[in-house]
């Protein structure tokens, strides 16, 4: 089959289009599989319409039905496809609604011409609800057609939202592990490709954006105006649609907490949710919020990082428990501003609800999406600068004996080839984010070179680091006129971390 030419109207999503059309393109005779998963309103059903439409291929959406109205329906889609009469089409189970589907008899016998060439399950969890056989029957499938040598080349593709289901998939003696060819997880757009989706002009405004919404490019279509032109009217922008009770990105939270079976003991994972984003990140801190010690807190965190609410970042350096994060920015901006001021917002304050939580939004908000866009730019976007490649980059604890303390850094990168960890690994750069109205001053060099010199008194192959500062107000002209006669300093600003250039 000739390659599938990627549709105009598809923004960004290059490498999951390749992966996928490379799959539903290859001549070799079997059935193959893909297992497609990302949260809700990442692209993943546009994506997969437009690969059956470019394949002539047949796109089942599953939706909350029990088994005979969902069996029903697939009928109904594939009758569509194969150009048959609807009322003409009945399936009792799923065995046979996928052989008719696929065009796949029973034995070795070759596969009939009506099947589809590719077949996409979209939202396969609400499915196996009912039909937890579905698997099962889809081993069987794959296995025969691997015993039919004629059989013409066949794509099936299973999607869905449920982090923890589609991932449970292929893990251990599951029917499907070990037979999907293509796994593949829809993350939302980083920072700079969401600036480029909603098509903001001004740093500021995208990243006020992209702290509150996140790269989700399901949420542009949810809202009634672009984002301002400027920070001015950020305000009255929220007012009108995320701070809106009636509109569509008021309750998100609430929608995608119920979109994974396993968040069954929800008002758990609401406190958990919400000591993360109070600013509690350690297991420690995050137990004594909660009042449960850490031994307890081991499901409800393993089960919000598996369904892709939590994030889990380790430390740079020292192995020690790991710091969870709120992955969602739509999810932790509604824990700290929505739900603590929903009575106001409900009562159509809106800017009542707003200027109560400045504070908290600059703190807890803000603040903690630089710390990840730092982190982000410097691994990612940063160039040459540094003098030498990158590896790894986190966020790191640093013990100082003398003082009897420790120390957060923000950004620690570790030369490329390196594992976190490794004490003979040389410390490239080492950075501190401050997202404060306040411009940044040499006091907060000097607290960077004796970091910078704990490392290396400890062992650590630190001397030469780099020092970064990241500011989203500037640097007073003292510490601009230091770092303009050092090489090992770099003064970044939030237009940085949106510019493209080297050094």
């Amino acid at each position: 089959m000739p390659s599938i030419a990627r549709p105009a109207d598809l923004f960004d999503r290059t490498t999951a289009w390749r992966d996928l059309a490379d799959l539903a393109s290859t001549d070799r005779p079997g059935l193959r599989l893909a297992v497609v998963t990302g949260r809700r309103r990442h692209g993943k059903s546009y994506l997969l319409r437009r690969l059956a439409r470019a394949t002539d291929g047949l796109y089942h959406q599953a939706r909350e039905l029990d088994r005979p109205l969902a069996l029903r329906e697939f009928a109904i889609d594939v009758a569509a496809h194969l150009d048959l009469d609807p009322e003409a089409l009945r399936f009792d189970d799923w065995e046979t609604a996928f052989r008719v589907a696929l065009g796949l008899r029973r034995g070795r016998t070759p596969r009939r011409t009506a099947g589809a060439p590719l077949l996409v399950i979209d939202e396969l969890p609400y499915l196996l609800v009912h039909s937890p056989e579905i698997p099962s029957v889809l081993q069987l499938l794959y296995d025969e057609a691997q015993d039919t040598p004629d059989l013409p080349a066949t794509t099936l593709v299973l999607c869905g939202s449920a982090l923890s289901v589609m991932r449970d998939l292929l893990t251990g003696a599951r029917p499907l592990r070990g037979r999907a060819q293509v796994e593949l997880t829809l993350h939302p757009f980083d920072y700079r490709t969401s600036r480029a989706y909603w098509d903001i002009a001004d740093p500021q405004v995208a990243f006020h954006v992209d702290a509150i919404l996140g790269g989700t490019p399901g949420y542009r279509q949810l809202v009634t105006a672009p984002p301002p032109d400027t920070v001015d009217g950020l305000e009255e922008w929220l007012a009108r649609q995320v701070l809106n009770p009636a509109g569509a990105l008021f309750n998100e939270k609430s929608f995608l907490l119920r979109e994974d079976p396993r968040n069954l003991d929800r008002s758990v994972y609401h406190s958990v949710l919400q000591a993360v984003a109070d600013g509690n990140h350690s297991p420690a801190a995050i137990g004594t919020a909660v009042g449960r010690d850490y031994n307890t807190l081991k499901h409800p965190l393993g089960v919000l990082e598996s369904t892709g609410f939590l994030t889990r970042v380790d430390d740079v350096l020292t192995r020690r428990r790991p710091l969870y994060y709120v992955a969602d920015p739509i999810v932790r901006f509604a824990q700290v501003i929505i739900d603590p001021h929903r009575a106001t917002l409900e009562e159509r304050d809106p800017h009542g609800a707003w200027h109560a939580a400045t504070d908290a939004y600059s703190s807890q908000v803000v603040g903690p999406h630089l710390e990840h866009l730092a982190r982000v730019w410097t691994a990612r976007y940063s160039g040459s600068r540094w003098g030498t490649s990158l590896g790894v980059v986190g966020p790191a604890v640093v013990n100082d004996p003398r003082e009897r303390r420790q120390h957060e850094v923000d950004v620690v990168g570790l030369e490329q080839g390196r594992r976190p960890y490794d004490e003979t690994a040389r410390v490239v750069v080492l950075g501190e984010v401050k997202s404060t109205n306040r411009r940044r001053t040499a006091t907060d060099l000097r607290r960077l070179e004796h970091l910078r010199d704990v490392l290396s008194t400890s062992g650590r192959r630190a001397g030469d680091a780099n020092l970064a500062l990241f500011s989203r107000s500037g640097f007073d002209e003292s510490l601009m006129d230091e770092a303009a006669h050092r090489d090992d300093v770099h003064l970044v600003t939030l237009d940085d971390l949106y510019l493209d250039h080297d050094g």
